[in-house]
């Protein structure tokens, strides 16, 4: 009898995949998120170094606070705040792998 043979799971399916579970996370388990500071903020704050020139510059964000600017809807805008940082953490690592990428033989000057 021969062993089984595992079937392989392409590379586009696994991103895919794993973009989907990032955007759930982000999406809708933050809404359980802790309220209070993080510890660098919280460090920060302690110090006295995250005060007011820290704070106003971050308040003019438009996704301050884990927030989003304009939506009334303290989970909804929680919620979408982390839907557009997994996006905006996608594009980016997408574009460096994209500019970063090995190019093959034919543009090797070894």
């Amino acid at each position: 009898m021969s062993a089984p043979t595992r079937q392989r799971v392409s590379t586009s399916r696994l991103v895919v995949a794993g973009l989907g579970i990032c955007v759930l996370l982000a999406g809708v388990v933050s809404v359980w998120a802790s309220a209070n500071p993080d510890g660098l903020e919280f460090v920060a704050e302690r110090l006295g170094f995250g005060g007011t020139a820290g704070e106003h510059a971050a308040a003019d964000s438009p996704l301050a606070d884990y927030g989003t600017a304009g939506v009334d809807n303290p989970r909804l805008s929680g919620g979408l705040a982390g839907v557009i940082g997994v996006a905006v953490v996608a594009v980016v690592a997408f574009g460096l792998m994209h500019l970063l990428r090995r190019r093959g033989d034919a543009g090797d000057d070894d």
